[in-house]
């Protein structure tokens, strides 16, 4: 035996038992009130968060804030929010979304432990119009909260080739010098809007 394999021999001896997969199921923190929750965590992470009653409150909501924003040029991904100024994002070149000022994008569920959006990908239209959009509106019913993440990774399929993400306030950088800056490499805000 050469040193290698008396090097691995003994790392071998010393690993710890493998302690296997829990039997049960990983549970969090349950949150009495997750509307509530998920407000705090969206704020935490830097996002903005408005829970409306019904799609006419809604499409109040959206447009307003894009009058607030000054946006011109807004996708929309939610009928129920509004048709947008500059339709629904279905295009072959993502240069065509340059410019694209409000993009709003349905969410099919939210994370009260962090805040986080589940968007998946074939709800997008392209996938570059998250990432382009000065400025995001996630829509996600109020019945569509989940505690934590072991809840949402528990929710999460895919039937075919796909993907999805999580999206948790707007883009955020910072250096190691621990200088924060917003929207360095996407939108430069982010609000959550509750419907129900």
């Amino acid at each position: 035996m050469d040193s290698r394999e008396e090097i691995l021999a003994a790392l071998r001896r010393a690993a710890p038992p493998d302690p296997g997969l829990p039997s049960e199921p990983v549970r969090g923190t349950p949150y009495a009130d997750l509307a509530l929750q998920l407000a705090e965590a969206v704020r935490a992470v830097g996002g903005a968060f408005q829970r409306v009653p019904d799609a006419a409150a809604l499409r109040e909501g959206v447009a307003a804030l894009a009058a607030r924003l000054e946006a011109r040029r807004v996708v929309s991904r939610v009928p129920e929010a509004g048709a947008g100024t500059a339709g629904a994002a279905e295009v072959a070149d993502p240069h065509q979304l340059e410019g694209v000022d409000l993009a709003v994008i349905p969410g099919r569920f939210a994370v009260a432990e962090n805040g986080a959006v589940w968007v998946a990908g074939e709800d997008l239209g392209h996938r570059a119009v998250f990432v382009i959009a000065q400025h995001l509106a996630l829509v996600v019913p109020a019945a569509e909260i989940v505690n934590d993440l072991h809840e949402a990774y528990a929710r999460i399929r895919f039937d075919g080739p796909g993907f999805g993400l999580f999206v948790a306030g707007p883009s955020k950088t910072a250096d190691i010098e621990q200088a924060l800056v917003i929207g360095a490499h996407g939108a430069r805000s982010c609000t959550v809007f509750l419907v129900g």
